[in-house]
């Protein structure tokens, strides 16, 4: 599947950098955070996808803004895993990065059609 917007296809390598990472979790976690931040982590470009193919803006423009949501508790999340020392900073900083840019977008991208 390939989507046009470009802030689908950055939360899509968002999606995947967080699975990359969160193979290196401890195994405890499988059922706690790794499970939490993928979940937030692919709601990102699922939501951007399927308020896409809705009918009108408006409805577009509610699942922008859920895909928001996901995109600030993946951030917690990443963050939580770099206070546990889950990931080094460098990794952090990488996908902190990705995070705001994609804020960013999402942001750019309600307003555009608001």
């Amino acid at each position: 599947m390939e989507n046009k917007l470009e802030v689908w296809k950055k939360a899509h390598d968002l999606t995947i950098s967080i699975y990359l990472v969160t193979k290196q979790f401890p195994k405890e976690e499988m059922f706690g955070l790794t499970a939490q931040i993928r979940r937030s982590a692919s709601s990102v470009p699922t939501n951007i996808v399927e308020g896409q193919a809705r009918q009108y803006t408006k409805e577009f423009i509610q699942f922008l803004f859920i895909a928001k949501g996901s995109l600030a508790e993946t951030h917690y999340h990443l963050y939580l895993a770099k206070s546990l020392a889950y990931l080094t900073e460098e990794t952090y900083f990488k996908i902190d990065t990705e995070i705001i840019s994609i804020k960013m977008m999402l942001n750019k991208l309600i307003k555009s059609l608001g």
